[in-house]
């Protein structure tokens, strides 16, 4: 008799968009070894996805293709590294000429106030789904191996055109339909309600792509994922590293994770299964770094990585605290990466910058237990951290300066800009 096949469990899997929406924060970005930086993190988080960026714009290409070099060489693996065009033609060309990306969501706007709005009567909704049919269809032509479509302001859009649309891009082979709320429109019972109406028509993966305008967004996003869950398709949560993003910014990731983890609902509940590979141990170390890229303080406040995330002072609680955590903790520090102790120098420190001398770079270095094999590679090492500081315009880090070391002309092709 033949045996049943076991049913596989539909996963709940990340795709932080820090290198693509996150640096879209007005007055803020991220450098382009900033950005790369961020990728290693990720992957070693356990991320399955990093938009990390724009293929079709020529400023990007440099750093692009030496992050995708780096995926070739397995230093950024198994996480995929995925590019964000519109849905139009011309993204598709420049995107594959300017790099040999595999990966690509495209996007574009379904809602009719921005359909009237944006396109100004260039375009109706017949014209929105052939313009995004057509740049599918090339896409898949070029060779592209995943494309997910999304929908801009989806959460405004008519639902039963957002199914038309969803259901055109899933005849010209679309991997995933994004699910954009890009305003921060929905609340966490009209989000579930509109991607299980979406999910259980179309039956393909969904993406959650949310915005904290109205303060509910990692709420939002994971009811999304719940949603698609129950309707028997993937889910795939945005979400950006200390919730970075336009205007209120997006999905928290550290806090997406914890919410699925350790939430009533989700935590006992074999049905909803978050992506093996996630590490949170990581979580204290990207939180942290991405703060110090921005420039951006982490709230004290920040969920799991806030400075009082595990403070306790009122007499009920510390005596709680210190009896059991589990009277007011629900989850341990420790699991996010906290609790080692950090060494602040607070006498002479040399850092190494844009007008530093070989002396003192040798010393940085030292301290970094990194031994050059002659004064020729000291040199061409030192010019790759100078031209790194003109970048980002800080003092570069422990990880900075060991990517700069071990991987000189990755960070060479990172550093290079190529004006029209």
């Amino acid at each position: 008799m033949a045996k049943k096949k076991k049913k596989k469990k539909n996963l709940i899997r990340f795709i932080d968009v820090t290198n693509r929406d996150g640096v879209q924060t007005s007055r803020l970005g991220l450098a382009k070894l900033q950005k790369t930086i961020v990728n290693l993190y990720l992957n070693k988080m356990g991320i399955f996805q990093s938009e990390f960026g724009f293929p079709f714009t020529d400023h990007e290409a440099n750093y692009i293709n030496a992050n995708l070099e780096l995926a070739r060489r397995k230093v950024i693996y198994p996480m995929r590294l995925e590019g964000w065009i519109r849905a139009i033609e011309a993204d598709v060309r420049k995107a594959v000429k300017n790099t040999p990306i595999k990966h690509i969501n495209m996007s574009i706007s379904t809602s009719d106030l921005m359909i009237e709005k944006k396109f100004a009567g260039k375009m109706d909704r017949a014209g929105v789904i052939k313009a995004m049919t057509k740049a599918l269809r090339l896409a898949k032509k070029k060779g592209l191996k995943t494309i997910g479509v999304n929908a801009e302001d989806a959460s405004r859009t008519d639902i039963d055109y957002l199914i038309e649309f969803a259901q055109a891009a899933k005849a010209e082979g679309a991997d995933r339909i994004r699910y954009c709320d890009t305003l921060g429109y929905d609340d966490p019972f009209t989000i579930y309600d509109r991607v299980s109406a979406l999910a259980s028509e179309i039956k393909m993966p969904i993406e959650l792509h949310c915005h904290n305008d109205l303060g509910m967004v990692v709420a939002v996003s994971v009811a999304g994922a719940k949603a698609a869950i129950d309707s028997g398709v993937d889910a795939y949560i945005n979400t950006t590293i200390n919730g970075m993003g336009e205007r209120a910014g997006n999905a928290d990731l550290v806090s997406c994770i914890l919410a699925l983890k350790y939430s009533s609902g989700f935590r006992d509940n074999p049905k909803y299964k978050i992506d093996p590979n996630t590490n949170l141990k990581m979580a204290w170390k990207l939180s942290k770094y991405a703060s110090y890229a921005f420039g951006v303080p982490i709230p004290v406040n920040q969920v799991g990585v806030g400075a009082n995330a595990f403070a306790h002072e009122s007499g009920i609680h510390a005596d709680g605290a210190l009896k059991d955590r589990r009277n007011y903790e629900l989850y341990d520090y420790e699991e996010l990466g906290r609790g080692e102790p950090e060494i602040i120098d607070t006498g002479r420190n040399i850092t190494a910058g844009e007008y530093s001398g070989i002396k003192g770079f040798r010393n940085v270095y030292n301290r970094l237990e990194v031994k050059f094999k002659n004064d020729e590679e000291a040199t061409r090492i030192l010019e790759l951290v100078r031209y790194a500081n003109v970048h980002t315009q800080k003092p570069l880090v422990r990880d900075e300066l060991l990517f700069i070391a071990e991987y000189p002309d990755m960070a060479a092709k990172i550093f290079t800009m190529n004006p029209a």
